[in-house]
């Protein structure tokens, strides 16, 4: 069971390696660009600190460096960019409004996928398999 807990963070945390290395650092031009048109001031800022952050959450999870705080980085991250990025209900467009939707509705998956994951790393602590130092919160 504790080799699937540890597939299931690794693949919990893709989605913010490839957003973190692909977006966020590798095209930071063209995100930050998104995030501008969406209202977000100071994009370029945000989206590489956004990176570092998201980076930073998933090197927590995967390698278990205090896990239950990268579960919540990434559920904060999650939760911030729903609702500044993701705003689909001040769109117009149709299809814009779709696309937008279904990102704020990711996001919010995601955010839930955090909590738990930070609920599971405090309750196991030092317990909970392939973590090189447990978790820095004790609820």
């Amino acid at each position: 069971m504790d080799v699937l807990v540890l597939i299931g963070r690794i693949l919990f945390v893709l989605i913010a390696l490839g957003s973190a290395l692909g977006g966020h650092f590798g095209a930071t031009s063209a995100t930050a660009g998104y995030a501008e048109s969406r209202g977000l001031k100071n994009a370029r800022f945000w989206v590489l600190a956004s990176g570092a952050w998201l980076l930073v959450a998933a090197i927590s999870v995967i390698f278990g460096i205090f896990p239950d705080l990268g579960a919540l980085m990434f559920s904060v991250f999650a939760l911030i960019a729903a609702f500044s990025v993701h705003h689909f209900w001040t769109d117009d467009d149709p299809m814009t409004k779709q696309m937008e939707q279904t990102q704020f509705m990711k996001d919010l998956s995601i955010a839930g996928g955090g909590l738990i994951a930070f609920a599971y790393f405090v309750t196991l602590g030092e317990s909970a398999a392939f973590v090189i130092l447990g978790p820095l919160f004790n609820l």
